[in-house]
């Protein structure tokens, strides 16, 4: 009898069976964007590291994923917190509606983002947007609809108060800046973008400080809660950074249906913290990823059970919480 064509059978048999047997999971993606690169981020550690496969589903946008994660009809989701925030609570972007099954699994990477003004503009404070060219409408991204009305709100300013400048979506609304169609726009410290924007508009450009008060962080949270200030100095690789500048911060969370199995949960929540050296080779969105200090931060939503069950067994649970 020829051994090794056994063993080699037998082990390709294995391997075969073990592929088939794998469960298959789904999470909400988009076209691209953010969501688009940290969903295959997700979906390949797990798949590599989770005893399952997972698979990118996508569709126009977080807010069509979220109602059919609430349903049960798809295993997972991620969002930024704020969305998340206002789902579960049926406010901003899901006003009406509560979608109370979702759970959180894990809390992942921060976002910080600040306007982007011309150098040149003498824009230099949130007040000095009044009269200004802005973008509005953003049905293809209907946060960032919210984070301008924030934003002009830290200043007592509304739509009433700028030059309305209907826009589809963020990459739309940096490119007619970028053209002079616009007079700021919203972008992330060490975006690509903003480097366009640097090295295409006369003078360069800069982020532009939102007021660091409580009383402006509170009108901000109006339009867009579950979001901080964090001040950001200037370093190498920050383009238009040009002095300590307060932006936004808001986390990144991946979250759940709260009947999902314990064991999918667990398996999930398992590969985002030992597979964080893999998780941030996904590109410079993952930078601020550090699995025992984020994974089980406190949001004032509540996370699935698999999760803080695995979470307490690694000792990253929070005491008390």
């Amino acid at each position: 009898m020829n051994y090794v064509k056994l063993f080699l059978g037998t082990a390709a048999g294995v391997a075969l069976a073990t592929t088939v047997s794998a469960q298959t999971v789904g999470i909400g993606a988009t076209k691209s964007g953010a969501v688009a690169q940290i969903t295959a981020t997700i979906s390949k550690a797990v798949s590599e590291h989770g005893g399952l496969q997972m698979r990118a589903q996508t569709m126009g946008g977080t807010q069509q994923y979220i109602p059919v994660v609430n349903a049960g009809e798809l295993e997972f989701g991620i969002s930024n917190i704020t969305q998340l925030h206002m789902a579960r609570t049926g406010t901003g972007l899901s006003e009406g509606t509560k979608y109370e099954n979702l759970r959180l699994v894990a809390t992942m990477m921060k976002f910080i983002l600040s306007p982007v003004v011309p150098v040149k503009s003498g824009i230099t404070k949130t007040s000095d947007l009044k009269g200004r060219r802005t973008a509005v409408g953003f049905k293809g991204a209907p946060l960032f609809e919210k984070f301008h009305q924030g934003t002009l709100a830290t200043a007592d300013l509304s739509h009433a108060d700028i030059k309305p400048v209907p826009q589809v979506g963020l990459v739309q609304h940096w490119r007619a800046f970028m053209a002079g169609k616009i007079d700021w726009v919203i972008a992330a410290a060490g975006s690509g973008f903003v480097k366009q924007m640097n090295a295409k508009i006369d003078g360069g450009v800069r982020h532009m400080s939102l007021p660091n008060t409580p009383e402006a962080l509170e009108k901000f949270h109006k339009y867009f809660p579950k979001s901080d200030w964090e001040m950001v100095q200037p370093r190498k690789g920050l383009t238009g950074v040009l002095e300590p500048t307060n932006f936004v911060v808001y986390d990144y969370s991946l979250w759940t249906h709260k009947n999902l199995s314990d064991d999918v949960v667990y398996k999930v929540t398992k590969v985002m913290h030992t597979q964080e050296a893999q998780l941030k080779e996904g590109g410079p969105l993952w930078r601020s990823y550090e699995a025992n200090e984020r994974l089980a931060k406190p949001q004032g939503h509540p996370y699935h059970p698999a999760a803080i069950k695995y979470y307490k067994e690694a000792g990253i649970w929070p005491a008390g919480s």
